[in-house]
């Protein structure tokens, strides 16, 4: 892909590279290129970067139902936020003031967490009881599931999955998830309340909360105030990156290529879903393994033929029409959903639904501005017969632009702030 003109300078992504060239120009000159990144971004404080639009910088009162919370995220397409815990008192501080963050993915797993304790009562012979609704054990309990007892072991994923579209349908129109307050899921957030940025915080502690440590978004906290004054993610980050083509400092880096940076780093060990698998099956297959998305490869099992997010969940919650009266829905229906559902719905985010692949020969400079173009958060490593090798995540080219020198958070992830204890998220 060609390098942006220069009249894009202009932008506030580029005039933070052109900070960054300044201060790449001063560096020590026995110092490697790696060690004068680190330098750079450790000279420059977030509050330099770029503000998020306004509707992405929103709280989510703690008293919302996730039905209200669904809303509000899919209103601003967004795909997390902020929850205000409204106990909280006027004066308390910014750790107090916040529950966590809640995410469609979030909600998501937990409305199927709670599927699966009902399938599991059932496969147990135990009447279902707790907080699912009377239609949803009703189906649950017309669904029959033979127990280890009966020397058969059928999951409780195939019990809940029996009855697709309409399990999903019922679960999603119930009273159990208009009522449910976002705040009765908190234990399932992964930080409690969240990491938060100040001011005073570099570009260097940014990176690497965004990488190593593997935060999602950061939100940006002025003590003292009442307010998160910005949001900082993965994409706006490499939406910088992007805008730095041509600057000698990310050309520098940008020029390699992804073998001689060690990408991708799970060659051969990818996980995924093939078209024929249920899009429940994909999206338990993401929590499980803690990731942010799978390829769907066809039935050689080794040729991507698409590719579903965690952010996909969002469809699941937003547009029930669009699985309505699927007995059970493989990936390869979800995907053909997804694409008749944005052809008539021009305002629905995301747009992209193809599968982004490319190269080791590929440069970080071609990844980055590929991903940037397609506002994708992952992309597939193939070989020349196009099979599948590797997969490339923001959080992947991001840990190759800086690293964590020695002792520089401390012992602060050592348990200072640990996962929640029913953490599922």
């Amino acid at each position: 892909m060609e390098s942006p003109p220069e009249s894009a300078r202009s932008s506030p992504e580029a005039e933070v590279g052109m900070r960054v060239e300044d201060l790449w120009e001063i560096q020590e000159p026995q110092l490697s290129p790696s060690e004068k990144l680190n330098s750079c971004f450790e000279s420059i404080f977030v509050t330099s970067f770029p503000q998020a639009p306004s509707s992405q910088v929103i709280e989510i009162p703690s008293d919302s139902s996730l039905a209200d919370a669904v809303k509000i995220l899919s209103k601003n397409k967004i795909m997390s936020a902020p929850v205000r815990n409204l106990k909280a008192p006027k004066n308390a501080s910014w750790i107090d003031r916040y529950i966590g963050i809640v995410e469609f993915a979030g909600i998501t797993v937990w409305l199927l967490h709670q599927s699966e304790l009902a399938a599991s009562e059932k496969g147990a012979g135990s009447p279902i009881k707790g907080p699912i609704t009377e239609g949803i054990a009703a189906r649950l309990n017309s669904v029959k599931v033979k127990s280890k007892d009966d020397g058969i072991t059928t999951s409780v994923l195939e019990a809940t999955d029996s009855m697709g579209g309409t399990f999903l349908e019922t679960l999603i129109t119930s009273d159990f998830y208009k009522k449910t307050k976002v705040q009765d899921i908190s234990g399932s957030f992964r930080w409690a309340p969240f990491l938060a940025l100040q001011k005073s915080d570099s570009f260097l502690t940014m990176l690497l909360l965004l990488s190593k440590y593997r935060m999602k978004s950061l939100p940006v906290v002025v003590l003292g105030e009442e307010k998160i004054d910005n949001i900082i993610t993965r994409s706006a980050v490499v939406h910088m990156l992007a805008e730095c083509v041509g600057l000698h400092w990310f050309e520098n880096w940008g020029k390699m290529k992804l073998h001689e940076l060690g990408l991708p780093n799970n060659r051969n060990k990818i996980i995924k879903v093939s078209e024929d698998d249920s899009i429940i099956k994909a999206f338990q297959l993401m929590r499980k393994k803690r990731i942010g998305g799978v390829p769907v490869v066809d039935k050689t099992g080794n040729k991507a033929i698409g590719n579903i997010s965690i952010r996909d969940v969002q469809y699941l919650l937003t547009a029930p029409e669009m699985y309505k009266g699927y007995r059970s829905i493989t990936a390869k229906d979800f995907m053909r959903s997804i694409k008749s559902y944005l052809n008539t719905h021009d305002d629905a985010s995301p747009r992209f639904i193809g599968v982004l692949t490319c190269h080791s020969e590929n440069t970080i400079k071609d990844i980055i501005l590929k991903l940037d173009a397609e506002k994708m958060q992952r992309i597939y490593v193939v070989d020349k017969d196009e099979n599948l090798e590797g997969v490339i995540t923001l959080r992947d080219i991001i840990s190759r632009l800086v690293h964590e020198p020695n002792g520089y958070f401390g012992d602060f992830f050592d348990g200072v702030v640990p996962l929640p204890q029913n953490s599922r998220v």
